[in-house]
């Protein structure tokens, strides 16, 4: 059974499930859900159908495409409905997206933050006041013992200092917003929740451990914590993908993800106003009005996601050189993504396709765009075709007059790992370059070309699937060294200068080039006969041979193995050493006592060994994965730098932006 052939569950009923099973069926629940798996699927409307032997059925009836309550999950066995066939089925089934819950609103004594007593939770708007920017990690980064509050023991704030003399106190300055007590308590419970992931591993968090995550994320929902509760939700995503062997999955994501979850759990009650809206999140991508847009397109892309979803994504600047993004993407796959380039785009009255509006132009009135730039396109939009503009023309050219390492910086802080999710920018660098030739690399091979102030820059396919025209069109550019173009990359954050090459000026100099939708002919190039040229080994970057990877690989190694895999290594002097040696003294500092925690295992009177410290451990481990990622991006940024000087991506030296009090 494909779990993509069954409807999602909303995480609720997951929860409400696992949780009505007796202890005895809570260990048989993993084996179930491989059992259940073997077992054939048929669809009949909004009803799904499991044969789970040869007389008995289960079925899961979704209307509206969701399974939305535990009574629309039924089997025919003679144990139901205390069976554990409804819950292995909701657990091999696809999580549903987090629906926006509808606004409570407040009874007329309670205006003000939830009260300890209320069992109500005031609403609380995202969006009133702008987020700040959430990039710091060191706040995300203080032992458990310094902010960890069990559910329940929260008391409401206090009523605020007393008024300035002179002052009235309806003319007194309100103190900033806090969480309420009921926000605590959920993000508590997905901090317990995220650090017995952590405890148990992959291997070990299996049903029931992400039955307990989808409880507290649909807490959390309740609770007007989206950005927490959909932390949740790609944790459990990226576990059932791990432990089907699914090959899209990285370990890397999972450690971003579980990251994510337990640095924003624990900013709930520490940050306070606009940083707290950006903490809280939300549910849907805002749109606000910006008026009249006159718009030039720059190029289009194909968007295959691992979902199963294809598209394609169209990129547009405006005169005063800001981006935006037409997009078209829904279940289809690759197949779709080729077929949509060529279709109207959903804009107003323009009867331009994709192609076309990656280089014509758009004069748009009533516009509404999103935080990272997407246009909407609702009714009282109203958009015309234009004239476009070359890439050397303004509006267009000025976009590549910025330096490369400025662009770098600003994609990082669009791309960094831990980012406020509304926050602006874009992760595009525009940049005047010589192909080189191609490089050998352990993943294969990428295109290495030379941009301004000669930094040598790494030019990889966006998308290895043959039906694209990315790594065909990647090969023969690799056929055309000394050619000179200019070209549009995304940033990879690596410790050398490396982007994936979405477009480029044509070799011939006329029009341009979308590497994933057109295609390059040996006819195209300079010397259409010239084989592949390799280019010779570059200098290594800056951060090429710092020993931040020691720290790295042991965050990693915990998700798969869980707390015993550090547990067992043993002295690890040599690896601080080392560390230390190469400038990183936090990073050795962190490694210590991450091993230390784990390896940590008390005694009683009896020489019965006491539950582990799992926040303990938790807190460590965040520590460490948040400065990680802040040295690497810092290390990026330098790279693209000539001068090689190391910055913080988000205005300070890495060790100092991301020093947790350990």
């Amino acid at each position: 059974m494909n779990a993509d052939r069954l409807p999602p569950v909303a995480p609720e009923v997951t929860a409400t499930l696992v949780e009505g099973l007796s202890p005895r069926l809570r260990k048989r629940l993993d084996a179930a859900v491989t059992k259940l798996a073997a077992r054939p699927v048929h669809r009949d409307g909004d009803t799904t159908t499991i044969e789970v032997d040869d007389e008995t059925e289960l079925r899961l009836h979704a209307p509206g495409g969701v399974v939305a309550q535990v009574e629309d999950v039924t089997c025919g066995c003679l144990l139901a409905p205390a069976c554990v066939h409804r819950a292995a089925a909701v657990c091999a089934a696809p999580t549903a997206d987090l629906a926006p819950e509808p606004a409570e609103q407040p009874t007329p004594e309670a205006t003000g933050p939830a009260s300890a007593t209320d069992p109500t939770p005031v609403a609380v708007s995202a969006s009133a006041t702008h987020p700040a920017s959430v990039t710091d990690p060191a706040t995300a980064m203080v032992p458990a013992s310094a902010t960890h509050r069990a559910p329940g023991t929260d008391s409401a704030p206090g009523p605020g200092p007393a008024p300035a003399p002179g002052l009235t106190p309806d003319a007194a300055p309100a103190p900033p917003e806090t969480a309420t007590p009921y926000q605590r308590a959920a993000a508590d419970a997905l901090w317990a929740a995220g650090a017995a992931v952590l405890e148990a591993g992959v291997d070990g968090a299996g049903a029931v451990a992400q039955s307990a995550l989808l409880r507290a994320a649909h807490t959390a929902r309740l609770r007007q914590l989206p950005r927490a509760a959909g932390a949740a939700l790609s944790v459990v995503t990226l576990l059932r993908a791990a432990r089907a062997s699914d090959p899209s999955y990285r370990t890397a994501e999972l450690v971003t993800a579980l990251a994510e979850l337990l640095g924003t759990a624990r900013r709930v009650a520490t940050v306070t106003g606009a940083e707290l809206a950006a903490v809280r999140g939300r549910v849907r991508r805002p749109y606000s009005p910006d008026g009249s847009l006159r718009l030039y397109g720059l190029f289009t892309e194909p968007v295959v996601t691992d979902s199963g979803h294809g598209g394609v994504r169209t990129w547009v600047a405006g005169a005063d050189g800001r981006l935006f993004t037409v997009g078209d993407v829904a279940p289809g796959g690759v197949g779709r993504a080729l077929g949509v380039a060529d279709r109207a785009v959903r804009l107003g009255d323009s009867a331009l396709t994709h192609r076309e509006l990656g280089r014509a132009g758009l004069a748009v009135s009533g516009a509404t765009v999103s935080p990272d730039g997407r246009l909407g396109a609702g009714k009282s939009v109203k958009a015309v075709t234009a004239r476009g503009a070359a890439w050397t023309e303004p509006p267009l050219a000025a976009l590549w007059e910025t330096p490369p390492a400025e662009q770098a910086a600003r994609a990082l802080r669009s791309t960094s790992r831990y980012a406020d999710p509304d926050g602006t920018g874009s992760d595009l660098l525009f940049l005047d370059v010589e192909l080189l030739g191609a490089v050998r690399e352990p993943g294969g091979t990428s295109l290495l070309a030379l941009s301004e102030g000669g930094v040598p820059v790494r030019l990889t396919a966006a998308d290895d699937d043959p039906a694209l025209a990315h790594r065909d069109n990647l090969a023969l550019l690799a056929a055309a060294p000394g050619t000179r173009l200019r070209i549009i990359g995304r940033l990879i954050p690596a410790t050398h200068p490396r982007l994936t090459l979405l477009a480029c000026s044509h070799p011939t100099g006329e029009g341009t080039i979308d590497l994933g939708l057109d295609r390059l002919r040996r006819a195209d190039l300079p010397d259409p006969a010239a084989p592949a040229h390799f280019a010779p080994p570059q200098p290594a970057g800056p951060g090429a041979q710092s020993p931040l990877y020691l720290l790295e690989r042991r965050v990693e190694q915990t998700v798969p193995a869980g707390r015993a895999a550090l547990g067992l290594l043993g002295d690890v002097t040599a690896e601080t050493r080392r560390i230390r040696r190469g400038g990183l003294p936090t990073a050795a500092g962190l490694l210590t006592a991450l091993c230390a925690s784990a390896a940590q295992r008390e005694r009683d009177h009896f020489g019965r060994l006491l539950p582990a410290d799992t926040d303990g451990f938790a807190a460590y481990w965040l520590a460490a994965a948040r400065y990680s990622a802040a040295v690497s991006e810092s290390l990026c940024s330098a790279a693209w730098n000539p001068t090689g000087e190391v910055q913080g991506v988000s205005g300070g030296p890495p060790a100092a932006a991301a020093r947790p009090a350990v």
